[in-house]
């Protein structure tokens, strides 16, 4: 499998949309989720949250990258400073760990004939070399442990703690039996 991963920019928005199609990815997220208040988030759902994407990709952000195989977009990975992400720290469970800045990886999706590859492990790893090239010194994430057998990809866009660890990443703390909070430390 060859790889390449570029960050999302206006020109590359053509290629978030054909790998999120017309469901915004799942559900008409269009990678909102943590940036707004639910009610908001809600209301918008679908193409207000992709209008509400692309306005903050036009405006220079880049919130994630894209992973291609040849010129075929087939995954995505949202990554940003944790303030891009207000509503993480409304979160019982993902509160900050501590005072550290930490830059947060929220989302990840890969195109369905492309799972269980091995596209968000080096998703992860790229993510972690483009925040530290940004200045990061910690790249957290929030992923899924599932408790029993598999879970439905539906339920795992926040990425597999299993994925995590393969990409070097190591649990920082843990309030809730399956969903950890992971670092690594650059």
């Amino acid at each position: 499998m060859r790889l390449q991963f570029h960050p999302l920019t206006p020109a590359r928005w053509p290629d978030l949309v054909k790998l999120f199609g017309s469901r915004g990815a799942c559900g008409g997220c269009w990678c909102m989720y943590w940036r707004l208040a639910r009610p908001l988030y809600e209301k918008q759902k679908g193409s207000g949250n992709k209008r509400a994407f692309k306005k903050i990709v036009a405006g220079g952000e880049i919130p994630g990258l894209l992973a291609f195989c040849d010129s075929e977009p087939v995954g995505w990975c949202a990554l940003a400073p944790r303030e891009e992400y207000p509503r993480l720290a409304g979160s019982r469970i993902l509160q900050p760990v501590d005072a550290q800045p930490v830059w947060s990886v929220t989302c990840l999706f890969i195109r369905k004939e492309w799972r269980r590859q091995g596209v968000s492990v080096a998703l992860l790893r790229a993510a972690v070399q483009h925040a530290k090239k940004h200045g990061a010194k910690i790249v957290e994430g929030y992923p899924v442990e599932p408790q029993a057998g598999r879970m439905a990809d539906a339920f795992v866009w926040t990425g597999l703690a299993s994925a995590f660890r393969q990409a070097g990443f190591q649990e920082a703390l843990r309030r809730s039996a399956t969903r950890p909070i992971m670092r690594c430390f650059l």
